[in-house]
């Protein structure tokens, strides 16, 4: 299990956080920002749990390793607890992206409304087919592959998100890294091998798809066992 270091204000690492604790703080942050919406001011560990979808011994464990943000008899501090979470995960400052990748999933990524909210900007659209070159979608012209050290340099990216076919994936993967990008995400059908010090995270939606259709054939299953029970009552 790899761990997040963060970083004191000194700019020095203080304490490591486990992924699955980096996992589920957006999680809270999105808690946290329906909170504030509704102008509450402070909230206790259960409520925000709850918020959450966690349970509240997860909870406190997991903002312990952000620092001691809760005062007892009171609760959190949602405004403060907001901010401390989003500095934590890099969303007081904006993160330019490059979309590798402009089909039908990369078109709708690049239009996403949400990500700029989070402090990510898609900053860059790069595809191989030269019949998309030159295109605009959600008014930024898309640039071909050749260009991608280029772009990559001049725009200070670290960031990648691979929304080509399968077969492309290992390719894209490897011209990023190439070209300067140290994280990726990828939604590609297909398991990318990068170096040390490059982090992947891979959304594979028709997995998401099945096991929910797995957990459908569950509840079927169990209705109509319930139903032939009834029956011969």
């Amino acid at each position: 299990m790899t761990l997040l270091r963060s970083p004191r204000l000194d700019g020095s690492t203080s304490r490591d956080i486990p992924d699955a604790t980096v996992a589920r703080l957006p999680v809270y942050l999105r808690a946290l920002n329906a909170l504030a919406e509704q102008g509450v001011m402070s909230c206790a560990s259960n409520e925000l749990a709850e918020q959450a979808g966690v349970n509240p011994a997860k909870l406190r464990k997991d903002l312990s390793y952000l620092g001691s943000y809760g005062t007892r008899g009171v609760g959190y501090d949602v405004e403060y607890l907001r901010y401390q979470i989003a500095r934590e995960m890099g969303q007081t400052q904006d993160w330019d992206v490059v979309i590798v990748g402009v089909g039908n999933l990369g078109s709708a990524l690049s239009a996403y409304q949400g990500f700029s909210t989070r402090g990510i900007r898609v900053a860059a659209l790069v595809d191989a087919d030269p019949q998309r070159v030159g295109t605009v979608v959600s008014g930024i012209t898309v640039s071909p592959l050749d260009e991608l050290d280029e772009i990559v340099a001049d725009r200070d990216i670290s960031i990648g998100v691979i929304a080509t076919p399968g077969t492309a994936a290992q390719e894209v993967a490897e011209r990023l890294v190439a070209a300067g990008i140290t994280s990726i995400l990828n939604f590609a059908p297909a398991l990318v091998q990068v170096p040390d010090g490059v982090d992947v995270r891979k959304v594979d939606l028709s997995i998401e798809l099945q096991i929910l259709a797995y957990h459908e054939q569950r509840k079927a299953s169990a209705d109509k066992t319930s139903t032939d029970k009834a029956a011969t009552a």
